[in-house]
C-alpha cells in the first residue's frame, strides 16, 4: 500500500491583475502547450466564475510519445515530446515557459464524497467556523496510494437545513460541510510530474482532464440545471457530472479512441497511421444506406504489403461500431453504479478528440439518453481554427482553471506543517534569532 501524495496547489488569480499563463496537456494521442495572456474582464460578464478574458499567445502541438492510457510508459520519449511542444509554444509567444498547469487523464480518476460536522454554539456562522468544518472534512478524505486532484465543497447545512451554498451569517447549533474529492493513483501522477520537471518546468497544479474539458465547454445554465460531460480521449474516456453549478461526480474508463484505431488496424490489416486516417476520413458509429455502395482504398501490410484493395465503407463501420458502443455502454453502466443515471431531459456534452467521430452523438443518445451536443472550447481569443475543435477542450480548460481554483479547499500538508514548526523549521529559526538578538 502506497502513501498519499501532496500535490502542488494553484494560487487563485487576482481578479484585478493580468497574468501570462502556460498550460500543458499531456495526453495519449497528443501533447499541447498553450501560452496565454489573461486580462481582467468587466463585472457582470455572462460567464459566471470567469474573472479574466483569455488570449492565446503561443501554441505547441506534438504527437504524443511515451504515453499510454494517460500514463507515462517511457520517460525519455515523453520528455522529448513535451520539450518539443513547449519549445514551439515559447517561440510563437516570444516568452520563456517556467511554470505550467498540467492536465491529468490517467491513473484511474475517481470521486468520493465526505461529510463532517462541527458545533457552532447557537451563534452566527463565521469564516473560522467554515474553515474548521472544511478542515475536518479534508481530514477524512486521505487515502493511501491516492493523490487528491480536486477538493470541492458542494454544499453546507446548518442544523439539518440542506443545500446551503454560503452559510456565513446564519445562526445555528451545528454546521456540516459536504466535500467532493477527486483523486488519482499516486504513482501515475508522480511519474507525469517527473516527466514535466525533467524539462526544467515547475508544475503549478494538476487538473483532471474531464474537469478541464467541462470548464471550457459548459455554459453556466447547463452546469446549474445539470449536465454530464463525456471526454472521449485517445487512451481513456472520462466523465464529469455537474448539478446546481457544482462538480458532483467524476469517473474514467481506460478505453478510448486509440482502441478503435487498433481494431481497424487489426481488422483491415493496415498500419496504425493508415487506420487512424481511415477512421478520421471514413469512420462512423452508425451504418448509412450508402455505405454498402461507397468504396474506400486500403493499403495492406505484411504479406500483402504495397497492395491496394477497395472495400465497401460498411466493412469499416462494422469494425468501428461495436467498440464505440462498448465504450458508451461502459460509461452508462458506471454512471448507473454510482447512482447517476441520466433521465430523458439530461444534457450530455461530448468532447475530446474521439468525440468528432461521425454518428457518435446519435449512439450516445440511443444508449445513454438525454440531449446530446458536441462541446467546443468557448470564450478564448486567438485560437487557430484547428484549435477550436473538441480535441483542444481540455487544453483550453486549463487556462480557465486558475479562475476557479479558489473554490477548492485542501488540508494543509503535514510535511509542510512539520517543516515549519520542527527543530529546523522556519518558526524555530525565527525563534532562535529573536532569542539571540534581543
Amino acid at each position: 500500500m502506497g502513501v498519499s501524495v501532496n500535490l502542488p496547489r494553484m494560487r487563485p488569480l487576482s481578479a484585478r491583475k493580468s497574468a501570462i499563463l502556460s498550460v500543458l496537456d499531456v495526453g495519449t494521442s497528443k501533447i499541447v502547450c498553450l501560452v496565454a495572456r489573461l486580462d481582467p474582464i468587466e463585472p457582470g460578464q455572462p460567464q459566471r466564475g470567469r474573472t479574466h478574458g483569455c488570449r492565446i499567445l503561443g501554441i505547441g502541438h506534438q504527437r504524443s510519445r511515451g504515453m499510454k492510457a494517460g500514463q507515462v510508459v517511457d520517460m525519455e520519449e515523453a520528455e522529448t515530446a513535451i520539450r518539443l511542444a513547449v519549445d514551439a509554444a515559447e517561440r510563437m509567444a516570444g516568452v520563456q515557459v517556467d511554470n505550467v498547469i498540467v492536465c491529468a487523464s490517467g491513473g484511474r480518476i475517481s470521486s468520493q464524497h465526505f461529510q463532517a460536522k462541527v458545533a457552532v454554539g447557537d451563534r452566527a456562522v463565521g469564516e473560522p467556523d467554515i474553515h474548521r468544518v472544511l478542515e475536518a472534512t479534508c481530514a477524512r478524505s486521505e487515502r493511501d496510494g491516492r493523490a487528491v486532484l480536486h477538493s470541492l465543497p458542494t454544499s453546507f447545512s446548518v442544523d439539518g437545513a440542506e443545500n446551503i451554498r454560503d452559510p456565513k451569517g446564519m445562526i445555528g447549533e451545528e454546521l456540516a460541510a459536504h466535500l467532493h474529492v477527486v483523486s488519482t493513483d499516486a504513482a501515475a501522477i508522480r511519474n507525469l510530474g517527473l516527466a514535466v520537471e525533467r524539462c526544467h518546468l515547475t508544475v503549478e497544479a494538476f487538473v483532471a482532464s474531464p474537469y478541464a474539458s467541462a470548464l471550457a465547454t459548459l455554459g453556466d445554465d447547463e452546469a446549474e440545471i445539470g449536465a454530464t460531460v463525456i471526454d472521449f480521449g485517445g487512451g481513456s474516456t472520462s466523465v464529469a457530472v455537474f448539478s446546481g453549478g457544482a462538480l458532483i461526480h467524476m469517473d474514467c474508463v481506460a478505453v478510448g479512441g486509440n482502441h478503435v484505431t487498433l481494431d481497424v488496424a487489426r481488422g483491415l490489416n493496415v498500419r496504425l497511421n493508415g487506420a487512424e486516417r481511415l477512421k478520421t476520413l471514413y469512420g462512423s458509429a452508425i451504418l448509412a444506406p450508402t455505405d454498402e455502395r461507397e468504396t474506400i482504398a486500403i493499403e495492406h501490410v505484411g504479406d500483402d504489403a504495397g497492395q491496394t484493395t477497395h472495400l465497401p465503407r460498411s466493412q469499416l463501420v462494422r469494425i468501428i461500431r461495436p467498440r464505440v458502443e462498448e465504450i458508451v455502454e461502459l460509461v452508462r453502466d458506471r454512471l448507473r453504479q454510482q447512482g447517476r443515471p441520466l433521465h430523458a431531459g439530461s444534457r450530455v456534452v461530448l468532447t475530446g478528440g474521439a468525440s468528432q467521430l461521425t454518428g457518435l452523438p446519435e449512439t450516445v443518445r440511443r444508449i445513454v439518453g438525454g440531449q446530446v451536443r458536441v462541446g467546443r472550447p468557448v470564450g478564448v481569443q486567438g485560437l487557430p481554427e484547428s484549435g477550436k475543435s473538441p480535441a483542444f477542450a481540455a487544453s483550453v480548460g486549463l487556462l480557465v482553471y486558475p479562475q476557479t481554483a479558489g473554490q477548492e479547499h485542501f488540508e494543509p500538508s503535514r510535511e509542510r506543517l512539520a517543516a515549519a514548526v520542527g527543530a529546523d523549521g522556519y518558526f524555530a529559526r525565527v525563534g532562535r534569532w529573536l532569542k539571540e538578538s534581543f
